[in-house]
Parts: structure tokens; C-alpha cells; sequence
């Protein structure tokens, strides 16, 4: 489980979080709803240890964060909102260096790269140079890359962004799968939709604070709206859905 604690943080004066409390369970897929600026990005980025909070902590497996650096890169897969790809490199020397930096090697390495490759259809790919891949070959990398070492917990910022219909459906394939195995996911996202099929919960984020949470039938419910698109609007922008329908 991530546990996010009372968790603070500015820059250069400005609130970007005012403190965020929630859990992300094991074996459940979450998503992190909110407008552009939110605060969703350096939340995640906060989570994965990637940036220190002002205040607040931050636990994955009862581990906080900050004080167990490490092992916390062990536990988590990140997919961040830059893909990050070195491309000089094939996919397999790609993946094969970030496994070895998780501790993978020999015949444990070899095994991981298989599976991965089998598991995310990379055969194709493998032995090119990243160079010019498509927005969808390179996302499929980048998660390919979180989830070489096998993680417990998954974090991805807008993962489905300018995916085409066949990249997304693996993507979205590959989460069910993994919250079946048990991994906590969380997920930010502007597709209504896509939340929907795959969210067991959500969480809605409005100036840095999460100002709503539960189902998708829940948040509709609650607020009296027809879908989550019209709900999300009412609750992150403060006027009601259908107005901007």
C-alpha cells in the first residue's frame, strides 16, 4: 500500500499541495483526476521520491520514502510524464541497464527481459534503437521499463497520452493483469472514459488539495451528475458538469 501523509509542498511561494492524505491499496487501480496545474504531477513525483515535500511523509509497504531511498526504487515502477529514453541504445540494452541497476543478473536478468518482452509485444522492437519510435513504441518502453524488476507498486502520469487504439488497449490490458497479481496502481489521466473501465477508485484534485474521492458511480452519485466527465467538472472547477457539456 502507498500511504500519502499531510503532505505539503510550494515553489517559489506558491501552494502546489495542501495536505494531501490518502491510501493507495494493494491489488486496486486508482486514478488521479484534475485540471492542468493541479498538483497531480508533483504528487506523483513526491511518491515516487522524486521530489522532497516541504511537510508530510510518505510510505510504500510501510516504508517512508525519504528515509529508505533504495529499497523504495525496488518496490515502485514509474512511468513518468517524460519517457526518458536513451536513444542510442536498443531496447534490450535499454532495459537491460536499467535491470541491472534494480540488481538483475545472469540467468534472473535474462528471465526478466524475456517476460517483459513477451508480456508487453516488444518483440519487434527489440533490437532497435529508440531513436524515432512512435509516441506508442516509446510509452510501451517506458513500461516495459517500469515493470522489468517487477514492482509492487505502479505510478504512471498520463500513460495513455497520444497513444494509438492498439497501444492503449495493451496498456489498459497490462494494468487489469497487474491489479489481478496484486500491484497498487495509481494513474493520472484527462480520459473520462478510460478512468472509468479501469478505476476501482478516484481521486479528484482541485488547487492542490483532493477535494473528492470514491467509485466512479459514487462521485457521480454524490454530485447529482450524469457521468464522471460532468461530475469531474462540477467538482474540480466548481461549476456544474452539463453546463460545460
Amino acid at each position: 500500500m502507498i500511504a500519502v501523509k499531510s503532505i505539503h509542498k510550494q515553489f517559489s511561494g506558491k501552494k502546489v499541495l495542501k495536505d494531501l492524505n490518502f491510501n493507495i491499496p494493494d491489488g486496486q487501480i486508482t486514478a488521479l483526476l484534475g485540471a492542468n496545474g493541479a498538483g497531480k504531477t508533483t504528487c506523483l513525483r513526491i511518491i515516487a521520491g522524486l521530489v522532497k515535500p516541504d511537510e508530510g511523509t510518505v510510505f510504500v509497504s510501510g516504508l517512508n520514502v525519504a528515509e529508505n531511498p533504495l529499497e523504495i526504487k525496488r518496490q515502485l515502477g514509474v512511468v513518468g510524464d517524460r519517457e526518458g529514453l536513451y536513444e542510442r541504445l536498443t531496447v534490450a540494452e535499454y532495459l537491460s541497464f536499467f535491470a541491472s541497476a534494480q540488481g538483475l543478473f545472469g540467468a534472473e536478468l535474462k528471465r526478466a527481459l524475456n517476460s517483459v518482452r513477451e508480456e508487453l509485444e516488444l518483440e519487434d522492437l527489440w533490437q532497435r534503437r529508440t531513436k524515432g519510435f512512435s509516441q506508442g513504441e516509446r510509452m510501451k518502453v517506458s513500461l516495459a521499463r517500469a515493470l522489468v524488476h517487477r514492482p509492487t507498486h505502479l505510478i504512471l502520469d498520463e500513460p495513455t497520452r497520444g497513444l494509438d487504439v492498439l497501444a492503449a488497449r495493451l496498456l489498459r490490458k497490462t494494468l487489469l493483469r497487474l491489479r489481478s497479481e496484486g500491484v497498487a496502481i495509481l494513474f493520472s489521466s484527462h480520459i473520462m472514459a478510460e478512468v472509468t473501465e479501469l478505476s476501482d477508485r478516484v481521486l479528484v484534485m482541485a488547487n492542490g488539495a483532493i477535494v473528492d474521492s470514491g467509485t466512479p458511480d459514487e462521485l457521480v452519485e454524490r454530485t447529482g451528475c450524469k457521468n464522471l466527465e460532468d461530475s469531474f467538472v462540477t467538482l474540480a472547477y466548481g461549476v456544474k458538469g452539463e453546463v460545460m457539456a
